[in-house]
């Protein structure tokens, strides 16, 4: 399901999309927005989904101070719609929310598993909380399944390029390149649990495989921060990141969130699940697909100066 926009917004799945009359086409668009019931329940009834997995969400949590309501109502209500409208067409599916970290916050235990207590510091975290015991209640009221997966950090090449990592791998690239002269961060000591985006899918569509519904936590059990990813990536192109980066006061957060480190135990005992890229690997990973498009950026810039 995709929001309906007048630019396309589709770029990370397009190595998946084809044209829907052709034969072997096997993924297929449908417009709608978490905001709509109404139009949840259409699209529902009209594909009869066995599986519904909510990744809709205005993720950012820097933009969820400036945006607080929108994000509460694509991330909060956003969920109750969805649940409402599996329930009321009566569909068997099985239901994955996409939890997160930033529940945590203000941490009141190292590591954090599922009976670590919330402490939520920004928009977005609260409603995320919101929407985590919503589909607790949902599971205990009307017997869905429906599962949380408490996903820490999980990153791959096609992260957001507002997001540190993918900022810190496509700026680091640039300048490599001759492109781009520094790059501006917040907090460089925040600590946290990061993955490889693809693991993480898998342990996401293996909590819908259980017998029974129930809430993860996933995580890699390690804990890097901000200024070690950007030694990783660096290093790597035989930089030094402190000839580059400065500290910008405007990327810091109101309330920040210090320190996040997953406890995947119960993830890995139950449903046999374990990371497979490393911090560095994942490093080295999304550095070599930026390099890839400051490299073909610099050529189409020649180009057009010739």
């Amino acid at each position: 399901m995709v929001r309906r926009s007048s630019s396309f917004n589709t770029d990370r799945i397009e190595h998946l999309y084809c044209d829907p009359h052709e034969p072997e086409a096997w993924l297929f668009l449908h417009y709608g927005d978490l905001v709509d019931g109404t139009g949840l329940r259409e699209i529902l009834t009209r594909v009869g989904p066995n599986e519904v997995y909510n990744l809709g969400a205005q993720s950012h949590v820097k933009v969820s101070f400036d945006q607080p309501v929108y994000t509460v109502q694509t991330d909060a209500l956003g969920t109750i719609n969805l649940l409402e409208a599996i329930r009321d067409t009566g569909l068997p599916v099985r239901f994955y929310q996409a939890s997160s970290s930033e529940m945590y916050g203000k941490v009141v235990e190292k590591p954090q598993s599922e009976k670590t207590p919330f402490y939520p510091r920004s928009p977005y975290a609260c409603a995320k909380v919101y929407s985590f015991w919503q589909t607790v209640n949902y599971r205990e009221s009307y017997g869905m399944f429906a599962c949380n997966g408490i996903l820490f950090n999980h990153e791959s090449p096609r992260r957001g390029e507002t997001f540190v990592t993918r900022k810190i791998t496509r700026a680091a690239t640039r300048i490599k390149e001759g492109l781009q002269n520094k790059l501006y961060l917040g907090n460089l000591d925040s600590m946290r649990d990061w993955g490889f985006a693809g693991d993480y899918v898998e342990a996401m569509w293996l909590m819908l495989q259980q017998e029974k519904p129930d809430d993860y936590v996933v995580a890699t059990g390690e804990t890097h921060s901000v200024q070690e990813f950007l030694g990783e990536v660096f290093e790597y192109l035989d930089l030094d990141w402190k000839q580059y980066v400065e500290v910008d006061p405007r990327y810091f957060r109101p309330a920040e969130v210090d320190f996040l480190l997953g406890n995947p135990s119960k993830a890995k005992r139950i449903l046999k699940w374990e990371p497979k890229v490393t911090f560095k690997a994942l490093a080295q990973m999304m550095t070599e697909s930026d390099w890839k498009l400051a490299r073909r950026e610099k050529i189409l810039a020649a180009h057009a100066a010739e």
